[in-house]
């Protein structure tokens, strides 16, 4: 069965996703999720933290308190959501394995959209069946403002200016989208923590909490 594009809300038919080892979850990761839901309209924007992430060095807190510091998080955010089947899924978490899910879920005329950072996109090339990932989604690659895609490459073909090219399509799409540049990176945080700095104000209070309550990232 095709989905109908609600003519109200073009955007609240399309799936957001946006994933990250979220360890832990801050103002970046958030802030970005949710200016990419409001220039789509959308309504269903899911942050999927990664059990075991291919490029890059592995979590220093467990799946379970990565999960639970995501959902206090965005309690009191009506359009994100906190989904965790990459922790529910053996072996590496690769994208191409979390589109194809959602493609079994919503079959393959609801449009996906897979958001990943400019330096991430830059190594799209590498990642497994990075071809493939993109007949399962959009992919909207948000950057600092000022910043732009190559003016040439790879990517020209897939390139689109207009947001109703993928609200009325379901995959096969490049979008840049500049963001609100917050320099927050999950590293400094833990950083800051286990040397005893304050970071409040670069994540959520309700974050900070509970890794206190559970003496997180304390001998990392």
């Amino acid at each position: 069965m095709v989905n109908q594009v609600n003519p109200t809300n073009p955007g609240s038919d399309m799936i957001g996703i946006l994933g990250g080892t979220f360890d832990p979850i801050h103002y970046g990761h958030l802030r970005t999720a949710l200016e990419v839901a409001e220039h789509f309209g959308i309504s269903d924007m899911r942050l999927i933290p990664g059990k075991v992430p291919p490029h890059r060095p592995q979590p220093h807190a467990s799946p379970e308190h990565r999960l639970a510091m995501l959902q206090v998080a965005i309690a009191s955010e009506p359009c994100l959501h906190a989904d965790d089947r990459e922790l529910r899924r053996d072996g590496y978490s690769w994208s191409f394995d979390t589109l194809e899910s959602f493609r079994a879920e919503t079959g393959n005329e609801r449009p996906l959209l897979f958001t990943l950072g400019f330096d991430a996109f830059q190594h799209f090339q590498t990642w497994h069946r990075w071809q493939d990932i993109l007949q399962l989604a959009h992919l909207v690659v948000v950057h600092r403002p000022g910043y732009s895609l190559p003016p040439e490459g790879w990517h020209m073909p897939f390139l689109s200016e207009n947001p109703d090219d993928l609200r009325t399509t379901p995959a096969g799409r490049i979008y840049s989208l500049a963001v609100t540049a917050l320099d927050i990176s999950a590293t400094n945080l833990r950083t800051r923590l286990k040397t005893g700095k304050n970071p409040r104000y670069l994540l959520p209070d309700a974050v900070l909490g509970y890794i206190q309550r559970h003496q997180l990232y304390c001998g990392t």
